[in-house]
């Protein structure tokens, strides 16, 4: 008999779960950036040329995937620069600080807390700016957000929520699910459908976690 499909959860800050679906998905978003000498037969993989055996030429500005340019970024060989996307720079941090639940976070990025975090991972002048600004903007715009988040799936019981999801985050989207189905859990249990009322899996998990750290 076939196991059940448990779902992986991503990594935590700067950490990625190559185990996790959506980590993995993460790791396709582009990030800005210059070559800072020759990339060669790098060409069609950046959509940058025809040929297998095409060079990107230094100084050339490019679109490349945060795996890539992970692999790429090193400290002593300057081989790319990585900036800061759009949705990190300040007038974004304004537009947030002033009404975070008015952005569409999904259209924006759609694993925006995420990917923010994982800008920490390439040094820059920039980066004591990113670690004091954007990782608290972040944090700011999550408690902001939050509350709406979980009041909305608290208060919408077999309505379409549909357009509040749409703007959500992954992340978003995977906390109002959870108040979803705690929801329907209850009510449920209020109608006599169900026998007893369980703990989330959040719960659970989180459980596990401190047992098996206790053991090791």
């Amino acid at each position: 008999m076939a196991e059940a499909y448990f779902p992986v959860g991503p990594g935590l800050g700067m950490e990625e779960n190559f185990l996790s679906l959506d980590d993995i998905l993460m790791s396709q978003e582009k990030l800005p950036g210059r070559a800072e000498s020759a990339l060669p037969r790098l060409a069609v993989l950046l959509g940058q040329g025809a040929g297998s055996a095409e060079s990107i030429p230094e100084g050339s500005k490019l679109e490349i995937p945060l795996w890539l340019a992970k692999g790429l970024h090193d400290s002593k060989r300057r081989i790319i620069s990585v900036e800061l996307p759009k949705i990190f720079k300040e007038a974004w941090r304004t537009v947030f600080s002033a009404d975070a639940n008015v952005v569409d976070l999904h259209k924006m990025g759609p694993y925006y807390y995420g990917f923010g975090s994982q800008l920490l991972n390439f040094e820059n002048p920039e980066n004591p700016e990113i670690a004091q600004t954007d990782c608290v903007c972040s944090l700011q715009t999550f408690i902001a957000r939050f509350r709406r988040i979980m009041d909305s799936s608290q208060n919408a019981y077999n309505e379409d929520t549909s357009a509040l999801v749409a703007r959500l985050d992954e992340l978003e989207r995977a906390l109002f699910q959870v108040g979803q189905k705690g929801l329907n859990d209850f009510q449920c249990w209020e109608k006599g459908q169900a026998s007893q009322i369980t703990a989330s899996s959040l719960v659970q998990n989180y459980g596990k976690r401190k047992l098996t750290e206790v053991d090791g």
